[in-house]
């Protein structure tokens, strides 16, 4: 087995171990390899692991890799720019970075273009950091309520990006609220949307994100290694 063989069943482990302390069934977590500046050769390397669902932060690593990379569903998992939508519209399974009305109105559009519906998730700037997109947790409702009526846009749950901190409990609170919005959309249950999907936990804090309820983990140190970025 490759290192990023072990890394993919150290992760599975995991969620299996902490699935058991919580009492969840480990089949219901999607296990996302996010591959930003990945090359294809490991993108590869990973779905002969039964890694079935990718993430990408930027459309254009999506354009060049698409084609290379087969088997696999995408995802969109970085700020999508509104004139950038039309590159990937017919290429992703899912986008996670819907926040704002012109994104949705966009999106719309060009699903309908392409005789499709596309799924979505709303991101949430729980933490509420001035550095990071996504709305705030008392805007979400009103949003929904605006975006209802676009038929193209199937809403399937939320996601955040919770600080990074050296310890990981501390943003255990993060990942409860979003959780408690979860539950208060599915309990209003608007017409078309679904909360299926709740994308939260990455590689410093996945574990405690499974705890706290998700079913969606973005995962891409702890299966690649640590990235070195060109200066």
């Amino acid at each position: 087995m490759t290192e990023i063989g072990a890394n993919i069943q150290q992760i599975r482990n995991d969620i299996v171990n902490t699935c058991i302390k919580v009492g969840r069934k480990p089949e219901e977590i999607k296990l996302i390899a996010v591959t930003k500046t990945i090359d294809v050769d490991r993108m590869n390397e990973v779905v002969s692991y039964n890694i079935k669902d990718v993430g990408e932060n930027r459309v254009q690593e999506i354009q060049e890799k698409f084609d290379m990379v087969s088997g696999v569903n995408w995802h969109m998992i970085g700020h999508l720019q509104t004139n950038k939508v039309k590159y990937i519209i017919d290429k992703v399974k899912l986008i996670h970075s819907l926040d704002r009305l012109s994104l949705a109105t966009e999106i719309n559009s060009r699903a309908k273009q392409n005789n499709l519906q596309m799924e979505a998730l709303i991101q949430v700037n729980v933490a509420r950091e001035d550095t990071k997109y996504g709305l705030d947790v008392k805007n979400v409702h009103d949003f929904i309520k605006k975006i209802v009526e676009l038929n193209h846009v199937k809403i399937k749950g939320l996601m955040t990006i919770a600080p990074y901190t050296q310890n990981p409990e501390e943003v255990r609170k993060y990942f409860r609220e979003l959780k408690n919005l979860f539950e208060e959309i599915r309990i209003k249950n608007y017409a078309g949307v679904e909360m299926e999907y709740l994308s939260m936990g990455m590689t410093n804090d996945y574990n405690i994100a499974i705890e706290e309820g998700s079913n969606v983990i973005r995962v891409g140190t702890a299966v690649f290694g640590k990235r070195i970025y060109e200066i």
